[in-house]
């Protein structure tokens, strides 16, 4: 059982995590699909996302909101359409519309009371931003891509996160709802790990590469990790 009276930071990927991203990207996708007649399920939406976003992510560092265009041309290139200016910016646009799941704000506020908190994402700085607000709590650490110019699951961008925060790794509890992106390599630079499971009872990994990795704890929600830490 993970102790969590070792930890004194929590940090958190955002989206997936704390901030429900499928639903955004969903509502802004399929807006520009319907748009060219094209009719996909929510999965297929999402799978392709998933891999489109990896391919942008592993080339030279391209800011976010580049990656998010590109999604919607390769969705252009693969069902014949040409996106327009609107639509290729209208997915990085809808971030700021994007919500956190209903649990995550109370969830923050009561583990902000125990622990500091840091955020860990693979973002640019001023679409966080708008999230940020969503989340109310502050934040004692924010690293995002853009920062480090690259993409998690880069092992970057979990070092300079070590690094600013200035604990030992044995310290650090990093909470997240991607396998792929991580707990994979949060475990392999020696970071305790909690899966947030949001897709419990799906079917597919949604918009996170699908991959194998084994957290310390794995939770359905955020609300249920404030509970087990709170009453460690």
């Amino acid at each position: 059982m993970l102790n969590f009276d070792r930890v004194e930071v929590l940090t958190f990927d955002c989206y997936g995590t704390l901030i429900d991203w499928e639903s955004g990207m969903l509502s802004a996708l399929q807006s520009i699909l319907s748009v060219h007649n094209i009719q996909l399920d929510e999965n297929s939406i999402l799978e392709r996302f998933a891999s489109f976003e990896s391919q942008l992510e592993q080339g030279e560092y391209l800011k976010y909101r580049a990656v998010l265009q590109g999604v919607v041309e390769k969705f252009g290139q693969e069902f014949g359409f040409s996106p327009t200016a609107a639509e290729l910016n209208s997915l990085a646009d809808s971030i700021q519309n994007w919500q956190p799941f209903s649990d995550t704000v109370e969830a923050l506020k009561a583990l902000k009371q125990r622990f500091k908190l840091a955020i860990i994402s693979n973002i640019d700085d001023d679409l966080f931003a708008f999230s940020a607000q969503h989340l109310v709590v502050p934040f004692d650490l924010i690293v995002t891509a853009e920062q480090v110019k690259s993409y998690k699951p880069s092992l970057q961008n979990f070092l300079l996160a070590i690094q600013r925060l200035g604990v030992s790794p044995e310290k650090i509890l990093h909470v997240a709802g991607s396998i792929y992106h991580d707990i994979v390599p949060g475990k392999s630079l020696g970071l305790s790990t909690v899966w947030v499971n949001r897709r419990l009872g799906k079917e597919g990994s949604g918009a996170a590469l699908p991959a194998q990795g084994q957290p310390d704890v794995e939770v359905p929600d955020l609300k249920t990790l404030a509970e087990l830490a709170i009453s460690f």
